[in-house]
């Protein structure tokens, strides 16, 4: 006997292709009213019928599973039946309906009863094979690379001086390799991940970039990670360098969190709603990019935690439209001792960056602060995009506690910068945002760049996207008697996206640097250096 969910199963399938039409034709109507009888016959292939058969919409073949009356069909299917028993008194008189014989009806049921055995057969495969999966660990295998190409157009004595310490020799040109990124991710079961991220852009050195162990699903939506990773401060560190609407980050934002990732474990996590996201964690501040390894006083080490939230996020036009603010902070302790004892780590308060471009020294510096026992950082963050456009800005503070050593007074100090750009995309694209780790996403072009022959013919094309951006740096590294630079930075760039995964980007800098120069002494100087510049990069991008 079938289950009434089968049995109703087949008569819809069945009703769909016109044959419960033709049951009043098979002259069994005692053998109808009972379901297993019924079963069989809705499962006969090759009967006769003594009329044409009608089809039987899918509405019909629904009101098919309801029909549990015995004796009885619905009223479609009995309206059928009406007007084939007139059609055959028309046309042939009344003739005795077209019987067929029940070996025939359970021949084609064994038939049916093979096939659902088969089905079920290949649903536990797939079922056995998908457990088998989730004991496996999965990965996968990404990278990028980055060619630059910087031209140092202009510049003075003073930026001489900051880059070569020769006023008289001024910037190389250049073509570098900015990233040569291969990794290694993917996860393993239950509830475990893994990252091995290495950067080849110096072949005799690689650098160590993500590598880390976590856990994820986690209660409350979180991940805890373990190990070399970005510290949470500053949005454009946090976003991914291939998103970046510049080519160099910010002087603010490399100034006060310099090269970002460090030895320590950190939760992520997000609301429900993805309207709230946080990340926070203890990370040691010596940078163990290129050979892996810490040594020193556990103490020398910053706390920190960053908490951002997307209030308005239009989720109708797909995130063209969206409002981030955020709040970020650290608090530090440093060894003060700088070049002065024998200590080989590098756990020092020193602030300092390049001029937004990839030169041989950082024209923005500190150098080591002798006496610096502690910092702390506070920082903001906010984005606008409505559409096309996107206005984005950050603002950092940094006070330093010191004592007096190595000539220098130990006032406390106090160092702020921060930014704004515009970009606007004049192929109408937009820059999206990930809600659940509060950072921008890929940007995906409504037609990628190519240029082919056609067929028919001449050639076919597409132009990709382009958007224009412009951005206003301000960086003050100069208090009291450290002179590590005040100065101010226009970029204008402009962003060819061939597909989402490759872009060109070019960007001009006209900048300057003011009261800076400690970056060439590890005594007080009596006075700074100043200087002023222009620079054209372009650089080559592609992901994988």
């Amino acid at each position: 006997m079938f289950t009434s969910s089968r049995l109703r199963a087949r008569r819809a399938f069945l009703a769909t292709l016109g044959v419960a039409a033709a049951f009043p034709t098979f002259g069994v109507p005692t053998a109808l009213a009972d379901d297993n009888a019924l079963s069989r016959a809705l499962m006969m292939p090759d009967f006769a019928v003594t009329a044409p058969v009608e089809r039987v919409s899918y509405t019909s073949a629904y009101m098919l599973q309801d029909a549990d009356t015995e004796g009885t069909l619905p009223a479609p299917i009995a309206d059928v039946e009406k007007a084939n028993d007139a059609k055959e008194a028309d046309d042939e008189g009344d003739e005795a309906p077209a019987t067929v014989p029940l070996k025939d009806y359970e021949k084609l049921l064994e038939r049916v009863d093979e096939i659902e055995d088969s089905w079920d057969t290949y649903q536990d495969k797939i079922k056995d094979e998908a457990d088998e999966k989730k004991k496996k660990s999965s990965y996968k295998l990404g990278g990028r690379v980055h060619l630059d190409n910087w031209n140092f157009i202009d510049s003075d004595a003073g930026i001489n001086e900051l880059e070569t310490g020769d006023p008289t020799d001024d910037p190389e040109n250049r073509w570098d390799f900015r990233r040569i990124r291969l990794e290694l991710a993917g996860d393993v079961p239950n509830n475990m991940l893994f990252r091995i991220q290495i950067d080849f852009n110096n072949p005799a050195q690689a650098e160590m970039k993500d590598v880390y162990l976590g856990f994820n699903n986690l209660p409350n939506n979180q991940t805890l990670l373990i190990g070399n990773q970005k510290r949470p401060i500053g949005l454009d560190h946090l976003n991914s360098s291939r998103h970046n609407v510049f080519a160099e980050r910010p002087l603010a934002v490399e100034t006060f969190n310099e090269d970002a990732r460090r030895l320590g474990a950190c939760m992520y996590g997000y609301s429900a709603d993805e309207m709230f996201h946080w990340r926070y964690g203890a990370f040691l501040l010596e940078n163990l990019n290129t050979d892996g390894r810490y040594r020193g006083d556990f103490n020398e080490a910053g706390v920190y935690g960053r908490l951002s939230s997307s209030p308005w996020y239009d989720k109708t036009s797909g995130g063209r439209g969206y409002l981030h603010l955020a709040m970020s902070g650290s608090v530090n302790q440093t060894d003060g001792n700088g070049t002065l004892d024998a200590d080989d780590n590098a756990n020092e308060a020193r602030f300092r960056t390049r001029p937004l471009a990839r030169s041989d020294s950082r024209w923005y510096n500190t150098n080591r602060i002798l006496g610096a026992n502690n910092y702390e950082q506070l920082g903001l963050e906010s984005i606008l995009n409505i559409g096309a456009l996107q206005i984005t800005g950050e603002y950092f503070n940094n006070w330093v506690q010191r004592d007096p050593l190595g000539g220098f007074s130990g006032e406390d100090l106090h160092f702020h910068g921060g930014y704004i750009y515009a970009s606007y995309f004049l192929t109408g694209e937009h820059i999206p945002y990930d809600r659940v780790t509060g950072t921008i996403d890929r940007v995906k072009p409504f037609e990628n760049f190519f240029l082919v022959d056609r067929c028919t013919g001449g050639t076919g094309s597409g132009w990709g996207a382009l958007a224009m951006a412009l951005r206003y740096d301000y960086i003050d590294l100069s208090d009291s008697d450290i002179r590590g630079g005040q100065g101010h930075a226009w970029t204008a760039g402009l962003n060819w996206y061939w597909t989402a995964y490759s872009k060109l980007q070019t960007n001009l800098v006209w900048g300057e640097v003011n009261n800076g120069g400690q970056g060439l002494s590890s005594t007080p100087l009596a006075t700074g250096v100043d200087g002023d510049y222009t620079i054209l990069g372009m650089r080559y991008m592609i992901d994988f």
